[in-house]
């Protein structure tokens, strides 16, 4: 695991992203490209969160776990969040202000902040635990208020 800050590394990883699929819109078309950069991400967040899942205490991720880690995800002022609800199977917050969006749009990338970090954190729940499921209805990249992340552990 990187000790940058996951804005920091966002802010990387977006601006290589950028370039190669620019490149590959060239190529393959919009379609094929949106399609292969969001295979990718999804791929890697399930793979980093699996590494993230060995960090847990005794290398159980849980629930609790889950929500000790938050803060790499808010470091740097990069989301304020509003917590709804929060139990022993259910975390419940509203993202109120999302740095990542923010960034994305300075970046020119508006069109694939989803890609680039929406779309990752379903995807990150499969690799940190099955049991941990995602729903959310809107996210502050869709143009919605706020994003409302209701996790859910079975």
């Amino acid at each position: 695991m990187t000790d940058l800050p996951i804005l920091t590394q966002r802010r990387i990883e977006a601006a290589f992203a950028k370039g190669v699929y620019e490149e590959m819109k060239a190529e393959l078309g919009e379609e094929t490209a949106r399609r292969i950069l969001t295979n990718a991400v999804i791929k890697l967040a399930k793979s980093t969160a699996a590494e993230m899942a060995k960090e847990a205490p005794g290398g159980n991720p849980s629930l609790g776990s889950f929500r000790a880690i938050q803060p790499r995800w808010t470091a740097e002022d990069a989301l304020r969040t509003e917590v709804v609800k929060s139990t022993a199977t259910e975390f419940h917050f509203d993202v109120v202000r999302c740095r990542y969006a923010e960034m994305y749009r300075a970046m020119g990338l508006a069109e694939l902040g989803a890609i680039l970090s929406c779309n990752r954190d379903g995807a990150f729940c499969e690799g940190y635990d099955p049991r941990l499921k995602l729903t959310r209805t809107q996210t502050l990249m869709g143009g919605a208020d706020h994003c409302d992340f209701r996790y859910h552990y079975e």
